[in-house]
């Protein structure tokens, strides 16, 4: 049974509570960043140019009440102030935040903000406790440091689309933004990392993570491939290269995945096939001959598993202990029992019944809200913000 929910938006439990995040950043990295200190606690006022706001408000799609979907599941929840940086009241208002924030995360070109008199040092010097959290497309050294960079240019940079895909296609990016994804969880790690050393030497640090070193550090298998064969590795679609089966296969009405990469799980494959034979094949029976015979083990496995359905494979597999799934479109694995009892996609408070992901870190006593907090309006918590960095206020939640 699940435990309790948690109240919507509640903040007060979580490990980061007390913590005060200021959000330069827009579009993706950052506030992806910035969205997962939220959930687990922080506190993060959300600065955005005046009348447009973040640039993502008005990305695609556009839910029924007018408001971009996209910026709804990434910005619920923060406390949304506008602010001109080049202004000289609001870059007082910024000031007085700025000292009471713990953490400034930003995410615009290297350069941008020194020219502003924001950068690390001009701040740290006035403010040594203060973690500096920079997300770029290139970090903040090296010969590419100031040059403009989106997800698909790092994919591609890193050689994340060339092992992406199936042999001979066309060039293919991920389903999902990973260049943005993985610059903002190394960077929610990096932000939690210093303010512990801030717990021990009372001062801050800037953490620099670039979109490209984030892309690099997700090849976990091509560099070493590459080490090894002295070749760089192409794409290979569904399956694994260092272990087979372990791919997408065709069954009676459908496709399932399976997961069967070691002896014993081939083993249990091979029975649950009704072809036990299979492990006594020459050309089967150790790991690596496996993968160096993947095409005909896949053609031998689909030939089995056209006579019955996924449903019927996948129960089987299941109780001999097969790693295996279906092959879900996003709609169905929205209606998975999984996802329900879970939790993993609460609605929206206010956002007209849309759902969106919780970040999915389950900590004693604090399971996942039911109802994820509202996305603010822009400049929507003004007042309150102002007279929070005025020190009127001692906190904003």
């Amino acid at each position: 049974m699940q435990a309790p929910a948690a109240p919507a938006g509640s903040q007060q439990d979580g490990p980061l509570a007390g913590f005060v995040v200021l959000d330069l950043s827009r579009v993706l990295s950052g506030p992806y960043c910035t969205m997962m200190l939220r959930d687990l606690g922080a506190t993060v006022i959300k600065v955005e140019q005046p009348l447009v706001g973040d640039e993502a408000r008005h990305f695609l799609p556009i839910a029924p009440d007018g408001r971009s979907a996209y910026f709804a599941a990434i910005n619920r929840g923060k406390k949304s102030i506008a602010l001109d940086l080049k202004d000289e009241t609001d870059r007082r208002v910024l000031d007085q935040l700025i000292a009471r924030a713990d953490v400034m995360v930003e995410n615009f070109r290297p350069g941008v903000l020194d020219k502003l008199g924001l950068g690390h040092a001009a701040l740290s010097a006035r403010h040594p406790r203060l973690v500096y959290a920079s997300i770029s497309g290139f970090g903040q050294t090296g010969p590419y440091r100031t040059r403009a960079a989106y997800d698909v240019v790092v994919q591609a940079m890193s050689g994340m689309m060339s092992i992406t895909g199936h042999p001979g296609g066309a060039p293919t990016r991920t389903g999902s933004s990973i260049g943005d994804l993985a610059a903002a969880m190394f960077m929610c790690s990096g932000i939690q990392s210093a303010l512990l050393q801030r717990a021990r030497t009372g001062l801050g640090a800037h953490v620099d993570v670039a979109m490209f070193d984030a892309q690099i550090a997700l090849l976990e298998g091509a560099i070493p491939e590459l080490f090894c064969s002295g070749a760089s590795p192409g794409p290979i679609g569904a399956r694994h290269s260092g272990a087979a089966p372990f791919d997408a296969f065709r069954a009676g009405d459908g496709h399932l995945v399976i997961a069967a990469g070691s002896d014993h799980l081939f083993a249990a494959l091979a029975s649950v096939l009704g072809s036990a034979g299979l492990t006594d094949m020459p050309q089967f029976s150790t790991r690596a001959l496996r993968v160096a015979n993947h095409a005909e083990l896949k053609a031998v496995i689909e030939q089995r598993l056209a006579q019955q359905p996924v449903a019927h494979w996948l129960g089987q597999l299941e109780r001999a202990g097969v790693p295996a799934g279906p092959l879900n479109d996003v709609a169905t694995m929205m209606r998975d029992p999984q996802v329900a009892s879970r939790g993993v996609l609460p609605p929206i408070e206010g956002g007209a019944g849309q759902r969106a992901p919780v970040t999915p870190i389950v900590l004693s006593g604090r399971p996942y809200p039911a109802q994820l907090p509202p996305v603010p309006a822009l400049d929507a918590h003004r007042e309150a913000i102002l007279r929070f960095a005025a020190g009127e206020a001692t906190a904003l939640d």
